[in-house]
């Protein structure tokens, strides 16, 4: 007996586009045309960190299922980049430079894109807190990761939601990180900020629930972004070891063998945001290749 829901695969295949999954160390990923829809085609979906990294690659699997894509970032210059990224895979991205761990200017940046038709999916991942070695730690330090992770992503998340809950629908992804939940030396503040934004974020998947709003948190590992590097120089002031030793050292507790790919995270994002995923709300995944091991 052949079920509708499960994909199905067909003479159609075609590659991802290759901005989302370039330099994935297992080959080419393939896009299977299957029965399957996420329901994202028309929706208008709003992704804060949208001109790098995994928030780009947030934006392209999106516009790719045929999304209204409107990307958020501090930098205009990085967005107008990302802008033409996504165009030479043939898709488009609105774009508005925000600093949102301004609250004021966040709110603002929202309100208006609510007013222009309406928010759907809320991606959020922009701010990632730096690390510091132990004897750097202090008072100014987790004020910064605070307001670079856990501001960043509140300032932009409580007025969407209460939005999405008039309308009586909605569905909001937030990017944390594995750092909420496994302790690292290095990353104490940003690990902080990670745990508090995480319960923040079951807190609004509990309260809105009955609102038909979702709320979902991906949590990914050593991911290859321009994060791993700030990272590593962190590290190598801490330990005094070699840049070069201590990724490999790092990619070595790492199960699967090899760090994520931003579009791998990207498609995590895409299910969770999508109708595949209408009774997931208040998940916490974990994409760090099996590293932590918890349940």
């Amino acid at each position: 007996m052949a079920y509708a829901m499960w994909p199905q695969v067909t003479d159609g295949m075609r590659e991802r586009p290759k901005a989302l999954m370039e330099g994935a160390s297992s080959g080419p990923f393939l896009q299977l045309e299957c029965a399957v829809q996420t329901g994202l085609n028309g929706k208008r979906v709003v992704i804060t960190g949208a001109s790098k990294g995994i928030g780009l690659a947030c934006a392209i699997a999106f516009a790719a299922e045929g999304a209204h894509v409107t990307g958020l970032s501090r930098s205009e210059a990085n967005l107008r980049e990302a802008q033409a990224v996504l165009a030479r895979e043939g898709y488009a991205m609105d774009v508005r430079a925000v600093d949102l761990t301004d609250a004021h200017a966040a709110e603002a940046a929202m309100t208006a894109i609510e007013a222009a038709g309406g928010i759907d999916v809320l991606v959020n991942s922009a701010g990632a807190a730096r690390r510091y070695p132990l004897e750097e730690l202090s008072h100014d330090v987790f004020q910064e990761a605070l307001d670079a992770k856990y501001f960043t992503y509140m300032n932009v998340m409580a007025p969407t939601i209460r939005a999405m809950a008039q309308r009586g629908r909605g569905s909001v992804v937030n990017v944390v990180g594995q750092g909420g939940k496994q302790a690292n030396p290095l990353h104490i503040a940003g690990g902080s900020a990670n745990a508090a934004l995480m319960l923040a974020s079951v807190g609004f998947a509990r309260a809105y629930a009955g609102k038909g709003v979702r709320v979902n948190v991906i949590n990914p590992g050593l991911t290859r972004t321009g994060r791993v590097e700030e990272g590593l120089e962190a590290a190598v002031r801490a330990s005094g070891r070699s840049r070069d030793e201590l990724l490999a050292e790092q990619v070595a507790e790492i199960p699967l063998g090899r760090m994520a790919e931003p579009g791998e995270v990207a498609q995590v994002a895409l299910f969770l945001a999508s109708d595949l995923a209408s009774y997931v709300t208040g998940a916490v995944v974990p994409m760090d290749g099996g590293r932590a091991s918890v349940i």
